[in-house]
């Protein structure tokens, strides 16, 4: 597989994970947060979720849900 498919495939996954995760308004959020604006937003949340794994944004999305149920 080369690259840019893999790269393809695994946001693919990345956004069904999030999108089963969230909210549909927390989705719409994360997915303005992530598209390119004026100005370079994207690489501004790349830095400031750069240590993050998928394991962590995962285990505080569930966090975030049950405090708020």
């Amino acid at each position: 597989m080369n690259e840019a498919a893999s790269v393809e495939v695994v946001m693919r996954k990345a956004l069904d994970i999030l999108k089963s995760e969230l909210s549909r308004e927390e989705y719409l959020t994360y997915l303005e947060a992530i598209t390119p604006k004026i100005g370079d937003a994207t690489r501004e949340l790349r830095g400031k979720t750069k240590a993050l794994g998928l394991k962590t944004v995962l285990k505080e999305a569930r966090k975030f849900q049950a405090e708020r149920a």
